[in-house]
């Protein structure tokens, strides 16, 4: 942070690593001209247009230099990392410089921030500034049960440019619309070929990588619960897993000859669209291996070994492909002595959502037998109603600071939809912001500078009230004394079934009436604020059914206690349903909300 010329604070997201306060202040009413210095001047137009100045653009050196208000260089030998920049703010003009495009429009980011907080003569500063991490990417869940719109996305993508941020995944079941599998995908109004190269080349023009996501193992009861399909599953009938019964089937069965096949049919179908070298096949929480066809050979050969024959598999598909290979790192990992066995060119996707992860533990072992990771931390929005704040920022601290440690090769952010992804869309930007600042620079302390960021950063508002309504409003599940694993006490209320005894065990009314003053006080500090982002209106609609949440969670905890049964009850649960059903459709596509709907456990 530095000072304006008037004393204020200057907010930036990531903060940068090194910058100075020059003293005075660059008037640009005079200088309209952006100067492009570089071997292919082009290579700079996005940097250019990053800054948000209403300038000309020009390449010409004919330009006179008092009229030239921002100097964008390129310059190869330059002393800083990789995707790193200078910028200077002068009295006498203001210039960039990086050794790559990518560099120069990180350094355009950082004078759009500056220029968005200061109205008037922008403060003289000197930032020399880099990333930690090489890869920062964000993953959103588009399979439970929520796929967003088009012009939703391009939202996110503009925000995570702004955030400095260079990957996107959306997470993949069965909303991409396989043209050999209508069924799978007939009512989740999927991500079309065509949508996914026009999204592809949106988020080159700001230097992130879209890459491709599709659960290949488990997770796939959207697949398997079809007659098509279920042969290939490892209990076609369900049965016992490591999480307990199912009745439906859960995963692949990894000894099932059609597997590959099929496999193999799904990626020369999806990965055309995208132009990411990279490939996230998934392959985490496999929780019926062993329990059904495969466990024969599972209790010869152990599931550790029989997991890895079918990961090497789908690495040869992935490889024949002309793609490298990622996966999520959460089995392999009960496997120490198999991570070795790895192949060289696969990344280990490091994932883990409480603030006592064993970041530390893990990296280690990837580290130790030279397998690349990322580390993956999360976004703490799902299964919590209006997030998890305090969480998200010490599992996401403790990625980045561990991951940087033990040589990641970068994060990604995960964003989940459990349950049918019930939490609009900017509870999650709490957690993105988080992770973009953290991965840019782990030593960024988050809880001091994170709540105003997201203000400004965010939702464009200046008084700060926006940001800090999302940020208090993820901390209020620290309202019960009693701890939740991925997820919050407000959300089990709604959402855990109600013959779920134990969910009440060590609740208190006493804390049902704190969660509802802090409601009340977080509502009416958030009032007459300044928000100005593009979506403001559709912000505001959320943050209104996100704050009746917690109300109606509050009511059905007193009403799980036998302390009160409000005769209104079932009146307010239908008119939450059908405000959940017009705030998702402001969005998102229609695809996939009725099954949400009927995630609601109480009635």
């Amino acid at each position: 942070m530095t000072s304006n010329p008037t004393g204020e604070t200057l907010i930036l997201a990531p903060e940068p690593k090194r910058m100075t306060r020059q003293g005075g202040a660059f008037d640009p009413t005079d200088a309209p001209y952006i100067r492009l210095d570089a071997p292919r001047p082009p290579d700079l137009i996005a940097a250019a247009k990053q800054t948000g100045l209403d300038w000309e653009i020009t390449a010409s050196p004919a330009v006179p230099k008092d009229e030239t208000g921002l100097v964008i260089r390129l310059n190869e030998a330059m002393d800083v990392p990789a995707e790193g920049y200078k910028l200077a703010i002068r009295q006498t003009g203001m210039e960039i410089t990086a050794s790559t495009p990518a560099g120069a429009f990180y350094g355009a980011c950082t004078l759009k921030q500056i220029a968005r907080r200061v109205d008037g003569p922008l403060p003289c500063v000197s930032i020399t500034d880099w990333p930690d991490l090489a890869n920062r990417g964000i993953m959103l869940d588009i399979s439970r049960d929520k796929v967003p719109t088009m012009q939703t996305l391009y939202r996110l993508v503009d925000l995570m440019a702004d955030w400095k941020l260079n990957q996107l995944q959306l997470y993949t079941e069965h909303t991409f619309a396989y043209l050999a599998h209508p069924i799978v995908w007939q009512d989740a109004s999927p991500m079309t070929g065509e949508q996914v190269m026009d999204l592809d080349a949106y988020c080159a023009s700001k230097f992130i990588e879209l890459v491709p996501n599709q659960n290949s193992f488990g997770h796939m009861e959207r697949w398997l619960k079809h007659d098509k399909y279920r042969p290939m599953a490892e209990q076609p009938d369900g049965g016992e897993t490591a999480w307990g019964h199912r009745s439906q089937p859960s995963g692949l069965c990894p000894v099932d000859k059609r597997g590959i096949p099929f496999l193999a049919g799904l990626y020369d179908e999806l990965l055309p669209h995208f132009t990411s070298p990279r490939f996230n096949v998934g392959l985490d929480e496999t929780v019926d291996l062993g329990y059904g066809r495969s466990k024969s050979i599972c209790e010869k050969l152990g599931a550790g070994r029989v997991y890895l024959d079918f990961l090497r598999k789908i690495h040869d598909l992935v490889s024949e492909r002309g793609r490298r290979m990622q996966f999520w790192g959460d089995i392999i990992i009960h496997y120490p002595e198999l991570i070795a066995e790895l192949p060289s060119d696969i990344t280990a996707l490091e994932w883990g959502y409480e603030f006592d992860h064993p970041f530390a533990e893990h990296c280690a072992r990837f580290a130790e037998s030279g397998v690349g990771f990322y580390v993956c931390p999360g976004a703490s929005n799902w299964n919590s109603i209006s997030g998890r704040t305090d969480n998200a920022i010490g599992n996401i601290t403790s990625a980045a600071r561990n991951g940087l440690a033990n040589g990641a090769m970068g994060m990604l952010n995960t964003s989940w939809g459990d349950f049918g992804h019930w939490d609009p869309l900017p509870v999650a930007y709490t957690g993105f912001l988080a992770g973009a600042m953290a991965a840019w620079n782990s030593k960024t302390n988050l809880s001091k500078t994170l709540a105003d960021a997201l203000s400004l950063h965010a939702f464009d508002d200046p008084s700060g009230k926006i940001g800090r309504a999302f940020y208090d409003l993820g901390n209020v599940y620290q309202c019960f004394a009693k701890r939740t694993w991925n997820g919050t006490v407000q959300w089990q209320m709604l959402f855990a079934k109600t013959d779920n005894a134990s969910i009440i065990d060590g609740l208190t009314v006493a804390e049902f009436d704190e969660l509802d003053k802090k409601i009340d006080e977080i509502e009416l500090a958030m009032k007459s604020d300044a928000m100005a982002a593009p979506d403001a209106d559709i912000v505001r609609q959320e943050l209104a059914f996100v704050i009746k949440m917690p109300r109606l969670a509050s009511a059905a905890g007193r009403l799980r206690l036998g302390a009160s049964k409000p005769r209104d009850f079932g009146e307010r649960i239908s008119a939450i349903k059908d405000e959940h059903r017009h705030v998702w459709l402001l969005r998102n596509r229609p695809g996939g909300l009725e099954d949400s709907v009927g995630m609601m456990a109480v009635r």
